[in-house]
């Protein structure tokens, strides 16, 4: 399996947007985002032929600069910032200039618009099922030649790295580190819990049955829903590796899991057909991800599946209020097994900076990879330490005894499924899986004549 694509920030959640109807239209398959992957290595690659390096520049006061494109708004924005002025305090030689691009599929397309322009960032972050596409087309810096004294002392935490992201990642040159990385896991109402003497759900069949105990209907209405989870790829993703399958097997082939697939996509269909105790997401892509998470903190729903990275938002703004109550978070439950996919974004340089924007762009990453570093970006933002030194610090303070619903994550790499090095993965996720994930579950659709069109289309040249 590859990483899935970038989980909304709680600061992108924080701006209303309008919510599309449940009923999902058939729909074309996109081209936007695959050209721009395309434009992009190909971009690159011709402004690298033409061109070679960018050019260098000094700061006022003599540092060599780097530039960093980065994909934050709000809370993750200001962390950032701040720790781009910590690196600036700690040593003398180097200059991070880091400029917000939008979001990342945005910020993907300005790349190569820059790149063609010989005005290259030295690093940005990058959604994980870009990576392999990138690294194939050779727009990537090899980071072990580049960064300073080499990568073999960085100490990352294994799964989250390029070596445990991706099946033999270990084997190809490095050309990601870690940057705010995942995992999808559960949230529950821990007061509402408590109330009923109720505890999370760690099977599927506990899911049902926990569910249909929260739901609260009145009437023709449902004022409390017992489930709510986003109809997208990460969490199917997540359903399949449980039900026993691969999304994209080790040796490329799509095949979407195959009888695991269609089980995955009809345990949904169950949840909101026949239990219906699934709230149907209003809407697709970031607008189901607001909604549940709306509606999570206003009470409607009692349990839901969303990323780690949404912890603090969750715990602090469900404390706020005449309804407030306490978040609890869990493990995904097990099908036949235990299963969960990473995601999140990774620090990658592009090919045609400047060396001595090479340099202090590198000085900089190996910095982020330090252990308090990568622990202050966990901690105030949500998502996972990245760096093994940082996570046993972090218990030997005493942090995971204080605040154990951080813990839930961690613990789930030990059941985190690595990707396979798949170029086309992106393709296959946004174009062939994506929009007929949401069809069926929506519509409804049969499951698995969904599936067999996705894999048709996902292996289209």
């Amino acid at each position: 399996m590859t990483l899935p694509r970038p989980r909304p920030t709680p600061a992108d959640l924080a701006q209303p947007r309008p919510i599309s109807a449940v009923r999902p239209a058939r729909r074309a398959p996109s081209t936007s985002r695959r050209d721009a992957l395309r434009a992009l290595a190909a971009g690159i690659a011709t402004a690298l032929a033409a061109t070679g390096t960018g050019c260098a520049r000094r700061a006022a006061d003599g540092r060599r600069v780097g530039s960093l494109w980065f994909a934050y708004g709000g809370k993750n924005r200001e962390v950032l910032l701040g720790l781009v002025d910590r690196f600036h305090a700690a040593q003398s030689r180097y200059r991070i200039e880091p400029t917000y691009q939008g979001e990342y599929f945005e910020c993907l397309a300005k790349l190569r618009t820059a790149i063609a322009a010989r005005s290259a960032p030295a690093l940005t972050h990058v959604v994980g099922e870009v990576v392999p596409y990138l690294a194939e087309a050779g727009v990537l810096e090899p980071l072990s030649r580049i960064l300073p004294g080499g990568a073999e002392d960085l100490d990352i935490v294994p799964a989250l790295g390029q070596q445990g992201t991706f099946l033999h990642g270990a084997d190809r040159p490095l050309v990601c580190l870690p940057f705010n990385r995942s995992t999808p896991i559960a949230y529950y109402n821990r007061t509402l819990f408590q109330q009923m003497g109720l505890a999370p759900p760690t099977t599927w069949d506990a899911l049902r049955t926990t569910a249909q105990a929260l739901l609260v209907r009145r009437g023709a209405d449902t004022v409390r829903w017992g489930f709510g989870c986003p109809v997208d790829w990460w969490f199917w993703a997540a359903l399949v590796g449980q039900a026993g399958g691969n999304v994209v097997e080790p040796n490329g082939e799509v095949t979407l899991g195959g009888e695991a697939g269609v089980r995955a996509l009809r345990f949904w269909q169950t949840l909101v057909h026949e239990d219906r105790t699934m709230k149907p997401p209003p809407g697709r892509d970031y607008n189901a991800w607001q909604a549940v998470n709306t509606d999570f903190l206003a009470g409607k729903v009692a349990l839901i599946w969303t990323s780690t990275a949404f912890l603090r938002y969750l715990e602090d703004n469900a404390a706020k209020g005449s309804g407030a109550f306490e978040v609890g978070a869990a493990p995904l439950p097990r099908g036949v097994r235990a299963s969960v996919p990473t995601g999140g974004t990774l620090f990658v340089m592009p090919r045609g900076a400047a060396p001595d924007a090479q340099e202090a762009a590198a000085a900089f990453l190996r910095w982020m990879m330090e252990p308090e570093q990568a622990n202050h970006w966990a901690t105030q933002t949500g998502y996972l330490p990245v760096s093994r030194g940082g996570l046993d610090l972090l218990e030997r303070q005493g942090f995971y005894a204080a605040h154990p619903n951080d813990r839930v994550a961690v613990d789930q790499l030990a059941v985190a499924a690595a990707w396979p090095w798949s170029p086309a993965l992106f393709r296959v996720q946004r174009e062939a899986v994506q929009p007929r994930l949401e069809e069926a579950v929506l519509v409804p659709r049969d499951a698995e004549a969904a599936l067999d069109e996705a894999r048709r289309a996902a292996r289209e040249p």
